[in-house]
């Protein structure tokens, strides 16, 4: 029996031995929780909501172990990560679809909403989850009520606010490899009607891949992280505020790509491979001149409230200013030197963001037959880029052959047989969004209710991006290299652009979407329903490093949308069991999409309007809590997300994705199963928790290329407290079966991104409250 079985029927055994004890115990049952979540911008008990949701309370977070948005893939079936070499490049991917982009002037197509605020690039949100009071995974699009961003789906994050009474919190973990994490937060009451909270955190680990680079073997694909928040809030008669200030840093050399397949014997023996037989992805060291590394700096303001126009009408605010700062440092050739026939190649890019948004909603009263809610929204988002990328390449060498390696490195200091092609690219983006929305909802009677809501967007968008030629560094004579165009930005005369080192260009959208809902409620605890949504994202250009008009300056048109699903909600047998069902079909227009293609030997990317995609299928959760204590978990997702029709772009000689073709990182079938079990031992509470995971088959990029074996996966805790709960001591367990998995594959296993978890590691954490 291989691991991922043997994991699999272990968790399963588990199962089924808790699922017997519910004819024995059931009187003692208690009921399965009940969530609020704020999905459609007003508090609804989360089974009332017409939507695929799952809702994540803080609990679950701290039990599974998630302290950042990468973590949630091991809670909901349906998301992907796509991690980058830095923040800036990450993603997340959504019922099989998502923007994978390294183009400053495009957005994703699932949003993250941290306290109301929309956040405008993909890697703001990958900060760490401070004092999260619950997730709410909104699944398929959401662009009515969250806008543009929001095609493929949404994550909102809710923050934990002030307390009315006096209350301290304190946590620090330890795991393996070096890895701590220390959080600390006080709340209570600020005077008549005032609360607060202040929160600080930091955390360090090593990283789980050696740089063998030099003999000093240091570990890399770790971190630092630190930052503190607070929040005030007011609870008054007739209005609410709450105010929010915080600040993150993040120093992570993270994340080095391990070569998993021969690259030839004379650069596996540069890499130190063992007899020139690459690991594949139990692969865990590289051979690095440059530590491949990723620095952010974020800072924001938030401010809301809920203002009480009348008995039955709310008056919502909320505003935010978030500024985000991020520093990609990236070894690009992935080797130690440069060596006759195999150059170097390294980058340097910085990327500050400013946003500021508003909005303003006026909500009816939902105990109202007909309630209804309607606003606007304003939103301004400024993204400056500088990068630099830096080669050396020689076609001979005045050094001698290496004997280790049969390499001939370059003479660094032979500036006639060695050539050092850099160029540097600044871009300067500005995006703006108008809109105006409302829904509304009729109960036709205790059974049947319809929605119905429209969103117009207005969108505006211009960059201008400047990029001279490649030179020599070392004489300043033009000179392209690996990744390196010998074009100017403007792109030259002959291919009909301006020959001038700069190139910009604007463009303007304007959108109506919507969507439609019927509910059938024949029970209290069991609602059906059937919706249809038109979904937008909006244009966007390939503002990158080789940014080359008239090729890239053409606009990426807007993508759009049309979902159809049908879901089931319900609870029975005395609220101990709850079991929502949703089918899906999503067709995708003008889907924006990245191509890989070959510039002087180096792979760049190409966003483009793809083509047509389409992602179908359904999702099952189930939990139940048959005996006090214990509560069961069920999760599956199936998404058969495929090209429908590729449009492929001749200008950017990009490669085609063939029509029915599979999207990347977008599995057919995932699935997780999970117990916690918490009982009294006489003055202890004993806490157990186990989760499995299994992941099926995917591709890492259009075209079914980098392809990703299924993994499953096996964690558990063991926690001990005293009664009240105020103390309490947990052992951890990642990875229980140590099967080993990967993130992305690159040129055929070339390169591998191997994560923290792909590896058995234990730790044990120490939380204390009053």
């Amino acid at each position: 029996m291989n691991a991922s079985r043997y994991s699999f029927a272990r968790t399963a055994a588990m199962t089924a031995s808790a699922i017997a004890m519910i004819a024995s115990n059931s009187a003692y049952a208690q009921e399965v929780e009940e969530i609020t979540v704020t999905a459609q911008k007003v508090e609804e008990n989360v089974q009332s909501v017409p939507i695929a949701i799952t809702a994540v309370s803080a609990d679950r977070l701290e039990t599974t172990g998630t302290t950042s948005l990468e973590g949630i893939t091991r809670i909901v079936p349906s998301v992907t990560f796509r991690k980058g070499t830095t923040s800036a490049n990450s993603a997340i991917v959504m019922r099989g679809v998502g923007t994978i982009t390294f183009s400053v002037a495009a957005e994703p197509s699932v949003s993250t909403v941290v306290d109301g605020i929309v956040l405008s690039r993909s890697g703001q949100a990958f900060m760490d989850l401070v004092d999260a009071e619950r997730l709410e995974v909104l699944r398929g699009p959401q662009g009515t009520l969250f806008g543009k961003n929001a095609s493929a789906g949404l994550v909102n994050i809710v923050s934990k606010g002030g307390s009315d009474t006096l209350e301290a919190e304190g946590k620090a973990e330890w795991y393996e490899g070096d890895e701590y994490r220390l959080r600390a937060s006080v709340a209570g009451p600020l005077g008549t009607d005032w609360s607060g909270r202040l929160t600080g955190f930091y955390g360090s680990y090593d990283g789980n891949i050696t740089n063998i680079n030099g003999g000093r073997n240091r570990k890399v694909n770790g971190y630092e992280h630190w930052g503190t928040r607070g929040i005030v809030d007011y609870r008054g008669e007739v209005a609410q505020l709450r105010f929010i200030a915080d600040y993150f840093r993040a120093d992570d050399d993270c994340c080095a790509d391990v070569t998993g397949a021969s690259r030839g014997a004379v650069l596996d023996a540069e890499l130190g491979l063992p007899s020139g037989v690459a690991l594949g992805e139990d692969q865990r060291f590289v051979n690095h001149n440059l530590v491949t590394r990723t620095r952010d700096k974020q800072w924001s303001l938030t401010a809301s409230g809920d203002f009480e126009l009348s008995d039955s009408h709310t008056l919502s605010v909320v505003a935010g200013y978030r500024n985000w700062q991020n520093e990609e440092i990236r070894e690009g050739d992935f080797l130690p030197r440069a060596i006759v026939g195999t150059p170097e190649l390294h980058d340097n890019g910085v990327v500050k963001t400013q946003q500021f948004s508003v909005e303003a909603r006026i909500a009816s009263d939902q105990a109202l037959p007909f309630f209804y809610q309607f606003g606007g929204f304003v939103w301004h988002s400024d993204n400056k880029q500088d990068f630099t990328r830096r080669d050396i390449t020689c076609a001979r060498s005045t050094l001698p052959v290496d004997p280790r390696t049969g390499g001939t490195p370059c003479n660094v200091n032979d500036t006639v047989n060695t050539i050092f092609p850099t160029a540097t690219s600044n871009s300067d983006v500005n995006s703006t969004n108008y809109a105006l929305f409302g829904q509304a909802t009729y109960r036709l009677n205790d059974m049947f209710a319809v929605t119905g809501g429209l969103r117009y967007t207005w969108d505006e968008l211009s960059y201008t991006h400047i990029r001279a030629p490649g030179v020599n560094a070392a004489t300043g004579l033009p000179a392209t290299g690996p990744g390196i165009s010998g074009s100017p930005a403007g792109g030259t005369i002959a291919s009909g652009g301006t020959g001038r080192n700069i190139s910009s260009g604007s463009s303007s959208n304007g959108n109506l979407s919507g969507k439609a809902v019927l509910q059938f409620t024949p029970a209290e605890d069991l609602m059906l329903y059937g919706s249809y949504t038109r979904g937008y994202k909006g244009p966007a250009f390939n503002v990158f490093f080789n940014h080359t008009a008239p090729i890239n300056s053409v606009p990426i048109d807007e993508e759009t949308s049309d979902a159809f699903e049908i879901g089931l909600k319900s609870r029975f047998l005395d609220n101990k069991v709850q079991l929502n069902l949703a089918g899906f079909s999503v067709e995708y227009d003008g889907f924006q999409a990245n191509n890989f293609v070959l510039l002087n030997g180096a792979v760049v990317t190409n966003l483009t309007n793809a083509g047509t995609v389409k992602s179908q299928g359904f999702e099952v959760d189930l939990t139940a809590v048959p005996v006090e204590g214990l509560t069961l978990r069920a999760s599956a997702a199936y998404a058969d997300a495929k090209v429908k029709r590729f449009n492929p772009n001749p200008l950017t000689n990009a490669p085609d994705a063939r029509d029915g073709t599979r999207l990347p990182l977008a599995p057919k079938f995932t699935y997780t199963l999970g117990a916690d079990y918490e009982r009294s031992l006489g003055g202890v509470m004993l806490y157990l928790g186990t989760d499995y995971r299994h992941v099926s088959k995917q591709f890492s990029d259009l075209g079914e290329s980098g392809p990703i074996d299924a993994y499953g996966q096996w964690n558990a805790s063991l926690g001990f407290s005293d009664p009240e709960d105020q103390y309490r001591l947990t052992f951890h367990v990642r990875n229980i079966s140590d099967e080993s998995y990967i993130l992305l594959n690159v040129s055929n296993a070339q390169r591998l991104q191997i994560p923290r978890d792909a590896d058995r590691y234990f730790g044990v954490s120490l939380r204390a409250k009053m």
